[in-house]
């Protein structure tokens, strides 16, 4: 199959052969459909986060299975599903105590002196967070994918699989948003724009998108910002207190940045909660004043939005089949997986939502 591997930190992506193997046991096999290119993506390509290399990334996509391991019984060939980096066990600490999302067994993995699921001739190719979707077709544990019904278009469906899931996700279960409060978003990307929707989906009255650029602001308002801010104009954190007499009870990260990171914190109101959800690299400190933290304001992080996934997709499949999710506008393009590169270098720009690879 063709597959775009890393293999060296700050270089392009290289189109290759790879194979796979076999579906063992608990295995499916994926005919990928569609995979969004992601500012994670970016993250693990530039060095932000590192990575066992030579690795194929990707790792929010849709698609068709093609073949299943003996044991499976959650979907069958023919099946189409969404697929997941939270791989989850079901019986260590995190996942029996409904944190599915904190699951770090390594048995979802092959053993390391067993036969690997990708590899080029004898050389092994890592897989990425359980997926490596910038591939024709994934090898993956059973507890990756979730089943969805068969009218959702595929490259929509793909968009759930991490940054709609992490940016809903952050606001109905890892903050718990309730309806009638006052929400801030810093960051109208992919996944901050899913904040403002789950946002809106929780009933908060005002939702106020922050970001640099105009259109992403103006974007914003169509899934349901009240209010936007353009942080080049003014100081983000004096206009939210401003706007809301105090502070908001709710407010997202979605950059990841130091300064962003701490504008959350500061822009609170009084027992605010501040969710950090975007991906602040390896070694950076993020620094906060102790009288902050006096009036009960608390910073907290998400991973993929504290989510259940298997419910949590199919749901949000359905919001979106009713208009209530919206999910068309996070599209920038759908390009090639030759395209890949041309993708991940727009992510720098700051203008893309979001590209599409389609396989089809």
């Amino acid at each position: 199959m063709k597959a775009a591997v890393l293999r060296e930190i700050n270089k392009p992506l290289e189109i290759e052969d790879v194979q796979y193997g076999n579906p063992a046991p608990r295995e499916v096999l994926i005919r990928t459909v569609a995979a969004g290119v992601c500012h994670s993506d970016l993250h693990f390509q530039n060095g932000s986060y590192p990575y066992q290399l030579p690795a194929i990334l990707g790792h929010e996509s849709a698609g068709i299975v093609e073949a299943v391991g003996s044991d499976v019984t959650y979907v069958k060939k023919g099946d189409h599903v969404i697929t997941c980096l939270s791989a989850f066990c079901g019986h260590c600490e995190p996942c029996i105590t409904g944190r599915m999302s904190l699951c770090a067994e390594p048995e979802l993995q092959r053993d390391e002196d067993g036969p690997s699921r990708l590899a080029k001739n004898d050389e092994k190719i890592s897989q990425f967070l359980n997926l490596s979707s910038f591939a024709e077709y994934m090898l993956v544990h059973e507890h990756t994918v979730a089943k969805i019904r068969d009218d959702m278009p595929m490259d929509i469906a793909a968009l759930i699989g991490c940054g709609v899931t992490t940016g809903v996700g952050a606001v109905i279960h890892t903050a718990k948003v309730e309806p009638g409060s006052t929400v801030a978003v810093i960051g109208c990307g992919g996944v901050g724009l899913s904040a403002i929707n789950g946002a809106a989906l929780a009933g908060a009255a005002r939702i106020i998108a922050i970001d640099m650029v105009p259109s992403k602001l103006e974007l914003a308002r169509k899934f349901g910002a009240t209010d936007v801010i353009n942080a080049s104009e003014v100081d983000p954190v004096e206009a939210v207190r401003e706007m809301t007499k105090g502070g908001v009870h709710y407010s997202f990260e979605a950059i990841g940045l130091a300064k962003t990171a701490q504008q959350s914190f500061k822009m609170l109101g009084m027992g605010g909660t501040a969710t950090i959800i975007g991906m602040i690299p390896v070694g950076t400190m993020v620094e906060l004043h102790g009288p902050e933290f006096l009036m009960e304001r608390k910073m907290q992080g998400s991973n993929m939005g504290s989510n259940r996934f298997r419910v949590d997709m199919p749901r949000f499949v359905d919001l979106y089949l009713q208009g209530r999710l919206h999910l068309d506008e996070l599209i920038s393009r759908r390009i090639k997986l030759e395209d890949v590169n041309d993708g991940l270098a727009a992510l720098e720009t700051g203008e893309v939502a979001r590209s599409v690879i389609m396989f089809d």
